[in-house]
């Protein structure tokens, strides 16, 4: 395979990570001010037990009863945190981590007498990014848009259950996308990045982290043969660190004041 062809196959690797950081840096950015970080690796884990429910059952991976039961899973996950948020405030990122937990197990416990459960699992944390292609990506990228009007458009409306919604709908995608590692690390490293700059900064530079990110580790992967997933969360996390540095000596109108308490959506 030339050059020109193997550089090629990135293509739709890389616009499955732009579409993914178009909705991850904002959301990102409000879970890290609501000081609930990991709930996306909890509704990702339950979108992706849904699919290993799916499965269990003999449904084709790419078809509809997979998404059906990812986005089902994944909602009911949203729709108890916010339960949980209102019951039990104190404690709702311990009852997070919970939930975490919870689904991977019954996930794993799923998949221990699967003879390719072992490789199921890997996809579903480390993602099949090279893999996707350019037509599976308009329907996900049509939704997207769709999120991304409402979020913008309707924000202080949505309230807390609509943001859970929201967020899982996008998740469920997303971590059949590139997989629960890399959902996490779009959403909370490029905001980790932003949250030292201006406001009226804040999603350029997350975006810019997101790209450089996703871009790097790409074509890392690609030269070194090394698992794409993987590459691209480290090349994301060594963005970061440059940016976080960068902040530091960065002039002070660009620098954000320092940061408040978490902020709760009611």
């Amino acid at each position: 395979m030339g050059a020109g062809a193997e550089f090629s196959i990135l293509i739709p690797a890389f616009v499955a990570g732009l579409i993914v950081l178009a909705t991850h840096v904002p959301l990102g950015q409000q879970v890290l001010r609501r000081g609930i970080v990991f709930i996306d690796l909890a509704i990702a884990q339950v979108a992706g037990l849904g699919v290993t429910v799916a499965g269990a059952f003999g449904s084709d991976p790419h078809g509809w009863q997979v998404q059906v039961a990812a986005c089902a899973a994944a909602l009911a996950g949203a729709l108890l945190l916010t339960w949980t948020e209102k019951a039990w405030p104190a404690v709702q990122e311990a009852l997070i981590g919970v939930l975490f937990v919870a689904a991977a197990c019954v996930e794993l416990l799923l998949l221990s007498n699967n003879p390719h459960g072992g490789e199921h699992l890997k996809d579903l944390l480390t993602g099949q990014i090279l893999y996707v292609s350019l037509s599976q990506l308009w329907p996900i990228a049509l939704f997207y848009a769709a999120a991304l009007a409402l979020w913008f458009g309707l924000r202080e409306r949505l309230g807390m259950v609509g943001f859970y919604v929201l967020f899982a709908l996008v998740v469920t995608q997303s971590v059949q996308l590139v997989g629960v590692y890399l959902v996490f690390a779009s959403l909370i490293v490029p905001a980790l990045a932003a949250r030292r700059f201006a406001p009226r900064l804040s999603l350029a530079v997350g975006y810019g982290v997101g790209v450089v990110g996703y871009a790097a580790g790409l074509l890392i992967s690609l030269l070194t043969d090394l698992p794409t997933g993987a590459t691209c969360v480290v090349t994301l996390i060594g963005s970061f660190v440059v940016v976080a540095a960068l902040s530091a000596v960065a002039p002070a109108k660009l620098r954000a004041e320092p940061a408040g308490e978490p902020v709760t959506v009611h």
